[in-house]
């Protein structure tokens, strides 16, 4: 790799490049309202999602509202809704994702990786509420288009390597 295509992905995963004033150009493609397909272990359904900054542009905010399809005849199906606040934390030069989860789960999660075109961003679990020990749990979200998201979310038991959970792929409503 160059070494300026180097300091372009540093300068990504560190919140921008020399000069620059905005560390959150990385996640900006987010902002707005979503919705799309779900599927994985809860089974098939819809996510409606949406992203906008608050308080003063610090935080970025994320309501998620997933339905997903009663696996049985009869069964309701699942509901799951989280919210979500992504923050800049400059003193590590690091974006943190934090989850709350309508079934009661925190997950606190730090981008770990980012492709060199912002494309591809890993979130990857530093701690989880009200869950044994040793779990973890990664977001990754793929930017197809500015209007086009993929988020997969993995679960990783204690000792073992990630799986998937679920995967949604969200287009811009608005």
């Amino acid at each position: 790799m160059s070494q300026i295509r180097m300091l372009i992905a540093v300068a990504a995963l560190v919140g921008g490049l020399p000069g620059q004033t905005d560390p959150w150009m990385l996640l900006r493609v987010f902002e707005g309202k979503w919705e799309g397909p779900a599927s994985g272990q809860p089974g098939k359904g819809v996510s409606s999602r949406e992203y906008r900054f608050d308080l003063n542009g610090r935080f970025l905010v994320c309501r998620n509202k997933s339905v997903y399809e009663p696996r049985k005849p009869g069964a309701k199906g699942e509901v799951h809704e989280d919210l979500g606040l992504f923050s800049y934390d400059r003193m590590q030069k690091k974006f943190v994702l934090r989850q709350f989860h309508g079934e009661g789960f925190v997950n606190e999660y730090t981008l770990t990786t980012a492709s060199e075109d912002g494309k591809s961003l890993e979130f990857v679990t530093t701690n989880i509420e009200n869950i044994p020990g040793g779990w973890r749990a990664k977001e990754t979200y793929r930017v197809i288009s500015p209007n086009e998201i993929v988020e997969t979310f993995a679960l990783a038991e204690p000792g073992r390597e990630f799986e998937t959970y679920s995967e949604t792929r969200l287009r811009r409503v608005r």
